[in-house]
């Protein structure tokens, strides 16, 4: 009987054991991370959890005025799966927060700043702008970087993260598969080719030249390359890749270089797709987007010129004042 309880007391410990293996994994870590924060801006406040309501409407307009509706948000959906996680009622769904939230946004909410997308012009004059330095790991490297970041349109975290392992080099290109990324949080993996232009700027070229000068044959792609131009054992961090952006954008005199940032990449591929006629299913296939309505967005923005009812118009009055 002993022994049966003891069996049974091991068998729940290891039943809740991987219950909150998988429960964590649920959730990606920058997402739990950013949970923690916003927890503890809540109790450094003088917020405790649980809480109700009233609490938390004093908390978000306390702190209207130093956070963004859409910080404040954040913070109302880490307090929300705190509550649902411990089973306790869940205080965010109170409809006075909501009213409370919607005038916060029409009173202190400002359009979005969003990443200055890189045309297909901004490129050129980066990979111009590189080419004119004296060779050097880190130049083959950035090269690499830019163009492989730009043409598969991928996020910064992605960027950073492949891995030798994930590349397989084709007649036609490089193939480069994502074991997980923001929209495959599963698992599935999502593969992106990118082919050999057969030009001078070339992507895959870049990233054969970069491995073959850095003598990488496996783990991270896009090492750290320290000021005496020595490879490091470490792949790049995600920052790094916006500090690279604007560094390169300062040299080339871009006018917009505070807004540059990752981001950048893969919003100017999307963009310069759409300025070329490049289809809906292509453009959604290479940025891996799951979201019908953000690759239109992108589109949109790209034709805003080429698709104008008043371009149109514009063609028409010049037709009839050649004809006057």
């Amino acid at each position: 009987m002993t022994k049966e309880i003891v069996q049974n007391s091991t068998d729940i410990v290891t039943h809740n054991e991987k219950l909150r293996a998988f429960l964590q994994a649920s959730t990606s870590e920058n997402t739990r991370r950013s949970y923690r924060s916003a927890i503890r801006q809540f109790e450094r406040w003088g917020g405790m959890l649980p809480c109700n309501a009233s609490i938390l409407v004093q908390y978000i307009v306390s702190r209207s005025q130093e956070l963004s509706p859409q910080t404040l948000s954040l913070h109302l959906t880490a307090i929300k799966q705190w509550h649902v996680y411990q089973g306790i009622h869940d205080p965010t769904a109170d409809p006075l927060i909501r009213k409370t939230m919607e005038g916060i946004r029409r009173v202190t909410g400002k359009p979005q700043v969003k990443a200055q997308a890189l045309r297909l012009e901004h490129i050129a004059q980066m990979v111009a702008c590189l080419k004119r330095r004296d060779e050097s790991k880190k130049q083959f490297r950035d090269l690499a970087l830019i163009l492989i970041g730009y043409f598969g349109a991928f996020r910064r975290s992605e960027l950073v993260g492949i891995s030798v392992e994930d590349l397989t080099f084709e007649p036609e290109g490089v193939l480069i598969r994502l074991p997980k990324s923001k929209t495959d949080q599963t698992g599935s993996g999502i593969i992106k080719a990118i082919p050999y232009s057969g030009k001078a700027i070339c992507p895959v070229k870049s990233l054969e030249q970069w491995l073959h000068c850095a003598g990488i044959s496996e783990g991270s792609v896009f090492c750290s390359v320290n000021r005496w131009d020595q490879i490091q054992p470490r792949a790049l961090i995600p920052s790094a890749v916006n500090d690279l952006l604007k560094s390169i954008g300062r040299e080339c005199e871009f006018d917009f270089v505070p807004n540059l940032s990752s981001h950048s990449l893969r919003r100017g591929m999307s963009t310069s797709a759409a300025r070329e006629n490049i289809s809906f299913e292509l453009i959604k296939k290479q940025g891996g987007w799951k979201n019908d309505a953000t690759v239109w967005e992108y589109i949109d923005e790209g034709r805003q010129f080429t698709d104008n009812a008043s371009g149109q118009l514009m063609d028409v009055l010049n037709e009839i004042s050649v004809k006057d």
